[in-house]
């Protein structure tokens, strides 16, 4: 039997793989959450699908996502990240992820982790929609324009509204699979955690 994905999946194995089992899966693990953070930025004007067919070589150019290794990047490790063509080779994109990691120990100097201070914006349960349709979905929310201002405030970029709320689905900040989709109904279940 045939599963019932969301629309967007595809029929594309790295598509289907990646909605399967992590697309809106809740993240508490601060290294993945700036992992994303960090996809979610370098995906801004591309498709997603080309950064997951990327995202093997993101990791090992930028130390497995490891922000504190990020957050101490020399110009001469900007430079060679400039020059390796597995990785999106935009200098505004490369500089963001670096300023990124310096505001993200910010964060977690703050409040104890970026997954506290994150998560804080949904009170921790993640938001449960019913989309009908992939057509239904919004590009942003109230709630990503806020949490982008927020962000903005504290020295991150590439977090628009869009980027946010692009981050809130793939870190199960939001359920968004349609109604029909297999997953939909597996996330539903309210989780929380403060940790």
């Amino acid at each position: 039997m045939t599963k019932t994905r969301c629309a967007w999946a595809g029929d594309d194995p790295v598509y289907q793989k990646y909605h399967d089992f992590e697309w809106g899966v809740p993240v508490h693990c601060d290294k993945k959450l700036f992992e994303f953070l960090i996809l979610e930025g370098m995906q801004a004007g591309l498709s997603w699908i080309t950064i997951l067919r990327k995202r093997e070589a993101f990791r090992e150019a930028f130390d497995s996502f490891d922000y504190n290794r990020v957050a101490n990047y020399s110009q001469a490790k900007i430079d060679e990240l400039l020059q390796n063509p597995g990785i999106i080779r935009n200098k505004l994109k490369i500089h963001a992820a670096v300023t990124n990691a310096r505001a993200f120990l910010q964060v977690r100097e703050e409040f104890g982790t970026f997954n506290k201070y994150i998560w804080d914006f949904v009170d921790h349960v993640p938001l449960q929609n019913a989309w009908h349709s992939i057509r239904e979905l919004p590009a942003s929310t109230a709630l990503a324009e806020t949490i982008s201002r927020d962000l903005k405030k504290r020295g991150f970029s590439f977090v628009g509204p869009t980027i946010v709320y692009s981050h809130m689905q793939a870190t199960g900040m939001v359920n968004d699979h349609t109604v029909d989709c297999f997953r939909h109904k597996m996330l539903k279940k309210p989780e929380r955690t403060k940790s």
